[in-house]
């Protein structure tokens, strides 16, 4: 194709037309992504651009406006306040519990 589209059109125009072709055919023949052939990574491009997407989130109104009407930023996520007394206490009480139930595996 290269060979016609340069004695039809002349040098500099059948370069022109004819290089995208060439450029694609050697990129077929010889350049790997990923270890794999150019072909390959055509077929995954084709098979993107055409098939359906599945959007999984979307945003709505209704969190929307009623962010809105609070005015709060962020959620009202509850956190418990635990000092440092707590916080051991609740760990003692369950290395405790750990202690106390019986291993099932031992006989």
């Amino acid at each position: 194709m290269a060979v016609v589209a340069i004695t039809m059109l002349g040098a500099f125009f059948g370069l022109l037309v004819s290089s995208p072709v060439v450029i694609l055919s050697l990129a077929l023949a010889f350049y790997k992504i990923n270890n794999r052939p150019f072909i390959n990574t055509i077929e995954s491009a084709f098979k993107y651009f055409t098939a359906n997407k599945l959007y999984i989130w979307k945003k709505s109104e209704e969190l929307e406006i009623r962010g809105k009407e609070t005015g709060k930023k962020y959620s009202s996520l509850v956190v418990p306040n635990l000092s440092r007394g707590k916080l051991k206490d609740m760990n003692w009480e369950l290395d405790v519990k750990k202690r106390d139930v019986p291993d099932k595996d031992i006989r």
